[in-house]
Order: C-alpha cells, then structure tokens, then sequence
C-alpha cells in the first residue's frame, strides 16, 4: 500500500477518532472503519481488523488517565469483559465467512442505533444493580458484535455499566475502556487468522488516535457532557447513512440515504417546533 495524500489524512483523521474515545468512553471504531475504507482505501476485513488494533491501543492509553481520577470500576469492569471477550473471539472467528459488503451494512446498521441512543441520551442513568451472572449474555452479544464489524462496543458498554452496574456517566465512561481494551484485543486475535494487517500504516493511526485520547480524557470533565453527546451522535448518523450509500447499489443507497436524512430532519422539527409536537408520533418527539 502506497503512502499517498489520503493516507497522511486518514493518519491526521485518527486522532479524532482518539478524542472521541477519550471523551466518551467509545465510538472511535464507529470513525475508524469508515475512515479506513473510504479515506485510506483499503478492503473491508481489512479496516475492521485494523480499526480493533488501533481502537484496542488507544482505549489502552486513555484508561490510564481515567483510572488516576478513580472513575474505574475495575470489578464490575473485569466481569463484564470476561464474558464479552469470548463473545469477541467467536465473533472475530465467524467474521472470516461473511461477506465484507454484509459486515459493512451490519455496522451502518450499528451506526444509526447508537447515533439514535446519543442523541435521545440515556433516561435513568445509574439505575439500580443486577446480579452479577445477568452480565454474562449481555458481555457475549457486545463481545459478537467487536468481533464481527470491529466496533470496540463503548456505545453499547457505557449505557450498560450504567444501568446494569449503578455506574456514574464518568465511571461508566472509564470503566468501558478497560472493556473496550480487552474485547479489542480478543476480536483481533480471532481477526488475525485470515487478516494480514498494514503494520506500520497501524502503528502510525494508533500512535496519532493515543496522542487524541490522551487530550479528550483532560477534556472529557470540562465540556457539558449532553452537547458533546448529542453532537456526536449526529455526527455519526450522517457517518451511518453515508456507508449505507456507498455500500447499497444504487439507486436503493440514495434512496436510503435520502430516508435517513428526512427522518433526521422530521425528529429534529419535531422536538424544536411546538406547533408540531403534539402531532408527531411518540418515537419522535421522545428525543427531547
């Protein structure tokens, strides 16, 4: 693979894919796959094993510090990685005989849903525990999703550990990094047996993505955390729809595209426009 301008871009681009870690605790392989498909070009198994990589080494870097602030539960944490880890192996395993154009509208798909929680925000944060063994299916089924598209899984671990385990929004961020270190590392494990990676294209993204982790954990406590959520999540809404476009032929991906974005624009009118809010239906107006 030659290094050309894109690459050099898709390297400076990696360190936002850093920050939002940093920040949020997750949604940096949101960023990173579609970055490494369609800035840097390369091939669709190959983005999700490099992303699990990059995203992997920088969950790493940030939890450092994270844990110094305390905002690592480390028991609940462990746990819940122990069973998301297998679920990550045998998901990276069964990666290998699915097509990469299926795994890429898996993760649009993936994409939208978190776009939707970020922007809607979580209702009842640090809800009241659960008995530590219900942490068992729900760590397989994130496990199998790293596994599968190389989503590191923090959109999905942050509001777990929150309501599962009556985390705080901060210590569900920090411990949701030491989650996402652990499954990376499991899902590129079961990635490896049929994936060879660009080592030192990989080593470049992660070392620029760690130097951005490392500025958004020092900022995570400083920016209201719901603007930066719900900015975020728009953000990956539009990232969602535009890997739908590319990957449904067209003119099944305009269409789609066109949907989302309407749908985006009715829910925003929705909440913002009073005379609307009564005659929208509940699913819209509930994002306020």
């Amino acid at each position: 693979m030659e290094i050309g301008p894109l690459l050099i871009l898709a390297v400076a681009l990696a360190g936002v894919v850093g920050l939002t870690l940093g920040l949020f605790g997750g949604g940096g392989s949101i960023l990173m796959v579609p970055l490494l498909s369609y800035v840097a070009g390369m091939p669709g198994k190959e983005a999700i094993a490099t992303s699990l990589l990059v995203v992997g080494s920088t969950s790493a870097a940030s939890l450092i510090p994270h844990a110094r602030k305390g905002h690592v539960r480390w028991a609940q944490g462990l746990v819940f990685a122990t069973t998301s880890m297998l679920g990550a192996f045998g998901g990276g395993l069964l990666a290998e005989s699915i097509p990469a154009q299926l795994l890429m509208l898996g993760f649009a798909l993936i994409m939208l849903a978190s776009a939707r929680g970020m922007i809607r925000g979580r209702k009842n944060p640090g809800g009241a525990s659960l008995p530590v063994w219900l942490f068992a299916p729900v760590g397989l089924g994130i496990g199998a999703v790293t596994g599968l598209v190389g989503a590191g899984g923090g959109f999905l671990i942050v509001p777990a550990l929150a309501l599962l385990a009556g985390l705080s929004m901060a210590q569900a961020v920090g411990t949701s990094l030491l989650v996402i270190t652990l499954n990376s590392a499991a899902a590129l494990a079961g990635q490896l047996n049929s994936v060879a990676l660009h080592w030192p294209l990989a080593m470049s993204l992660a070392v620029t993505a760690i130097l951005g982790s490392l500025l958004g954990a020092r900022l995570s406590h400083r920016i209201a955390e719901h603007r930066l959520r719900k900015g975020f999540g728009y953000f990956v809404l539009a990232m969602g729809v535009f890997v739908l476009s590319q990957e449904v032929p067209a003119p099944g991906g305009l269409a789609i595209a066109l949907i989302a974005v309407f749908a985006g624009l009715l829910m925003l009118l929705c909440r913002k426009v009073p005379a609307l809010h009564a005659r929208c239906p509940l699913a819209m107006k509930s994002g306020a």
